[in-house]
C-alpha cells in the first residue's frame, strides 16, 4: 500500500473533533493560495482534504450531520485567514470599535462558512462511489459560493478562481467563464486530487483535470501574446495616491494639509515623454470635507480643470435638503457649470451602514466610517460621457467585487464604458493581504469585462489595468505620489461580458448531469 493510499485511509478514517480539527486545518492552509502569497496548490490540497473526509463522513452513523461539520470547519478555517485583515478596520478608532472586533472576525467568517457546511451536507447526501461524487462536490461548492456572492447583499470575496492570481494566462479564463466557471474548475481540480490516495485506476479523473488547466494555460498565454497592450491615443493619466493615514483623514488640524497635498501631487510636474495630464483621478473620499459646504475647494477645482485637465474624485456628498449623505464620485470637466455625479449603490454593511441600525445601535454597534448615520443607496451603475476620453463606469471600493454587476450595460441599459475607474480607500484593509486581493479581484474584473481599470487607492495600491489583467503601472501600499500613464484601449466584448454568468450555469448542470450517468453506471 502506497504512502498515499495510507494517509488517504488515515483522513477518511478521523471522527468527531479530530475530523472538525483536521478540516479547520485544512481550510486555514488552503487561504495560503489566495493573496498575497497565491501558492495555489495549497487551496487545491484543501478541496482534495476535504473530499477525503466527506468519504468519511458518509460511513459515518450521523452523516450528513457529519458533513455539515467537515464542511464547515474548513471554511471557518478558510475565511478566517483569508478575511482576517478585516480587523485592522476595527483599529482606526479603537476607542470606539476595538470591542468588537473578535466578535465581528468570528461571525462574520462563521456565517460565511456555513455556505460551505451547507454544500458539503447537501453533496453528501446525493454521494455517490467514484469519479460521480467529484461532480457532486463541485456542483455544490461551486453553487454555494455563487450565493454567497448574492445572498444577504452578497460578500465573493476570494473565489476560489482568485487563487490563480499567479497564473495570469490561467485567469484568461475568465474572460469566457467568470469567476464562478473558473471557480467551478478549480474546485472539480482540487477535488480530484483526491483520487491520487485511491488506486490508480481511479487517477484517470484529475489526469483528464491536470490536462485541462494545462490546455487553459497554454491558450491563455496564447491569448496574452496575441494581444498586446494598446493604448488610447491622446489620454494621459495622473492617479493620485495622497498616502494619508485613515486616523488622519478627517483629523480637524490635518484637513489644510491633506487638501493641499491632493492639490500639489495633481500639478507636479508631468513625467518626461507622457505630456501634461489630461484626467486626474483621485481616491475615494479623498476630500477631507463636503465639498459643497468648501466653496474654496471648489474654486481651486476650476483653476485646476481649467487647464483642459478633468477631475474625477471620490467624495462625501449630502442631499441639497441634507436628509442623507452618499459617499459619491464626481466628474469636473473644463468648463462645466456643475460636476457629474455618480452614487454608490453597493454599500458595505457596517462599514457604510448597519443593517437592523435600531436594534444593533442600543447594545453600541456602529458603523464603522465617520458620522453616525449611514450612507443613503444610489441607483446604479452608470456609464458617464468624459471630454477627451473613452466613457467611462465609476466603482467605488467595494463595488468592484461583484462579477456581472458592474456595467449598467449588462443591466440591459446604457452603453458598454470604455473603462472602469476605481477609486478606493484600502488603508481600512490594513498593510498586507487585503489591499494585495482587491486588486486581483480589480484585475479579475477587468478580463471578464474586457475592460481596461484605472484604480486609486488612498494609501495603496494603484494601479492602471489593460483588459487583459496585466498591470501596466502600479504603486505600491504606504508610497505618496502620482501614477501618469497613459490609458488602456478597450478589448471587444468578452463571451463573459455578453452572457454573464450562463456558462456558469452551463457548468452546474454539465456537472450534474455527468454525476447522474456515472452514479447510474
Amino acid at each position: 500500500m502506497s504512502v498515499l493510499t495510507r494517509s488517504g485511509n488515515w483522513v477518511r478514517g478521523l471522527s468527531g473533533w479530530r475530523r472538525a480539527g483536521f478540516a479547520f486545518a485544512a481550510g486555514t492552509v488552503s487561504a495560503l493560495g489566495f493573496a498575497p502569497l497565491e501558492f495555489f496548490p495549497a487551496l487545491l490540497l484543501g478541496f482534495a482534504a476535504l473530499l477525503l473526509l466527506l468519504d468519511g463522513a458518509d460511513e459515518s452513523h450521523h452523516r450528513l450531520r457529519a458533513a455539515f461539520v467537515s464542511g464547515w470547519s474548513f471554511g471557518f478555517g478558510q475565511f478566517l485567514i483569508g478575511l482576517h485583515w478585516i480587523g485592522y478596520a476595527f483599529l482606526v478608532d479603537p476607542s470606539a470599535h476595538l470591542w468588537q472586533m473578535p466578535f465581528a472576525l468570528v461571525f462574520l467568517t462563521a456565517g460565511l462558512a456555513l455556505f460551505v457546511g451547507i454544500a458539503a451536507a447537501l453533496a453528501l447526501y446525493f454521494w455517490q462511489d467514484g469519479a460521480a461524487r467529484l461532480l457532486i462536490f463541485a456542483v455544490f461548492y461551486a453553487a454555494g459560493e455563487w450565493l454567497r456572492g448574492h445572498l444577504f447583499t452578497g460578500f465573493p470575496w476570494n473565489l476560489p478562481a482568485y487563487s490563480w492570481g499567479a497564473s495570469l494566462p490561467v485567469m484568461q479564463s475568465l474572460s469566457l467563464l467568470g469567476a464562478y466557471g473558473l471557480s467551478f474548475l478549480t474546485i472539480l481540480l482540487g477535488a480530484s486530487l483526491a483520487e491520487f490516495c485511491s488506486p490508480p485506476k481511479a487517477w484517470r479523473m484529475p489526469v483528464i483535470m491536470l490536462v485541462l488547466f494545462g490546455v487553459i494555460g497554454v491558450g491563455g498565454a496564447a491569448r496574452l501574446v496575441s494581444h498586446p497592450t494598446q493604448m488610447v491615443p491622446g489620454v494621459a493619466l495622473r492617479i493620485v495616491q495622497p498616502d494619508i493615514p485613515q486616523t488622519e483623514k478627517y483629523t480637524r488640524s490635518l484637513m489644510a494639509r491633506n487638501w493641499g497635498r491632493l492639490l500639489d501631487l495633481s500639478v507636479a510636474p508631468a513625467t518626461p515623454g507622457l505630456g501634461q495630464p489630461t484626467h486626474i483621478v483621485w481616491p475615494e473620499a479623498a476630500p477631507p470635507f463636503v465639498l459643497s459646504r468648501a466653496p474654496f475647494a471648489l474654486d481651486e477645482i476650476a483653476l485646476l480643470t481649467g487647464q483642459r485637465r478633468t477631475l474625477i474624485t471620490g467624495a462625501t456628498r449630502l442631499a441639497p435638503d441634507n436628509s442623507s449623505a452618499f459617499n459619491s464620485l464626481f466628474i469636473f470637466s473644463p468648463g462645466d457649470a456643475a460636476p457629474q455625479v455618480y452614487d454608490k449603490f453597493h454599500l458595505v454593511p457596517f462599514g457604510e451602514y448597519v443593517p437592523f441600525a435600531n436594534i444593533l445601535n442600543r447594545i453600541g454597534i456602529t458603523k464603522l466610517t465617520e458620522g453616525q448615520e449611514g450612507f443613503a443607496t444610489g441607483d446604479g451603475p452608470h456609464t458617464y460621457q468624459l471630454r477627451g476620453a473613452p466613457a467611462v463606469t465609476p466603482l467605488i471600493c467595494y463595488e468592484i467585487i461583484f462579477p456581472g454587476a458592474v456595467t449598467s450595460h449588462q443591466n440591459g441599459g446604457g452603453q458598454r464604458p470604455g473603462w472602469f475607474v476605481n477609486v478606493t480607500d484600502d488603508s481600512w484593509f490594513g498593510p498586507w493581504a487585503g489591499p494585495y486581493q482587491h486588486l486581483l479581484i480589480a484585475r479579475a474584473r477587468a478580463i471578464e469585462e474586457a475592460l481596461p481599470v484605472a484604480r486609486a487607492a488612498n494609501t495603496g495600491i494603484s494601479a492602471v489595468i489593460d483588459p487583459y489583467g496585466r498591470i501596466t503601472a502600479q504603486l505600491g501600499i504606504g508610497k505618496m505620489g502620482v501614477i501618469d500613464a497613459r490609458l488602456p484601449r478597450s478589448a471587444p466584448p468578452s463571451p463573459y461580458a455578453r452572457y454573464g454568468d450562463w456558462m456558469f450555469l452551463l457548468l452546474l448542470f454539465a456537472g450534474a448531469a455527468s454525476a447522474f450517468i456515472l452514479g447510474r453506471k
